[in-house]
């Protein structure tokens, strides 16, 4: 099923809306095409469909109370969770964290039954990290210690800083940026990064797209990823 609108980020929203039945609760993401969905349920809300959202963010928390959607936390069982993410390849695995709420991202998408991704057609890469970014977010106690261990993973690390500080998420945690190429074993990677200490996770998401929504220019196709037989 496609959608069409002169705007990318709402014919994803749009789109994404078929997904949403009355009465479910649904994990809302964090960035530009999340916003746009969470604009557009808000809507739905408004003329009479009920459901409840858990943010990823936030700032997608002060937004969703603002446009009147109801919240409620990780004590709901999730139908689903819609968001958006940095690189789609063609098995549908991610990498997700520009905007810096990837942590909290990973945990409402594992207590989804489904995750939906909503993206751009620029998002759509052959290898992850064709767009020379990892994220990584760190303790700051361990700052020091992840860096140079990332510099020996001859990953480029640099602090993500926002204003001229160091960015700090909501969790209270700084973000290196990694310099990267194309990643020939995105699982190894994140195995090899999650072993140091205070390394609390990596923007990448292997395996967790159920779904993603592609805009190309005025139309929407969706991508289903294959499940192992």
């Amino acid at each position: 099923m496609a959608a069409t609108t002169s705007d990318p980020l709402a014919a994803l929203a749009t789109r994404a809306l078929d997904f949403v039945g009355d009465g479910v609760v649904v994990g809302l993401g964090s960035g530009r095409a999340a916003s746009a969905f969470v604009r557009a349920l808000a809507a739905r809300v408004r003329d009479g469909l009920r459901v409840r959202g858990v943010p990823t963010s936030e700032e997608t928390a002060r937004l969703a109370q603002e446009l009147g959607i109801g919240l409620v936390g990780l004590e709901a069982e999730l139908d689903l969770t819609i968001d958006g993410a940095d690189e789609v390849d063609g098995q549908l695995n991610l990498i997700k964290g520009y905007g810096g709420a990837f942590v909290r991202e990973r945990i409402v998408a594992a207590a989804s039954r489904q995750q939906v991704i909503l993206v751009t057609s620029d998002k759509l890469v052959e290898t992850l990290g064709t767009r020379g970014r990892l994220p990584v977010e760190v303790m700051p106690f361990a700052l020091p210690l992840c860096r140079r261990r990332l510099e020996d993973l001859g990953l480029k690390p640099a602090l993500r800083t926002h204003e001229e500080r160091p960015f700090v998420t909501d969790n209270f945690n700084v973000i290196i940026d990694c310099a990267v190429g194309p990643i020939e074993d995105p699982a190894a990677l994140q195995r090899v990064i999650l072993a140091i200490p205070g390394v609390i996770d990596t923007g990448l998401f292997l395996a967790t797209a159920d779904t993603v929504l592609v805009s190309d220019g005025e139309t929407v196709r969706e991508l289903v990823r294959r499940r192992s037989p």
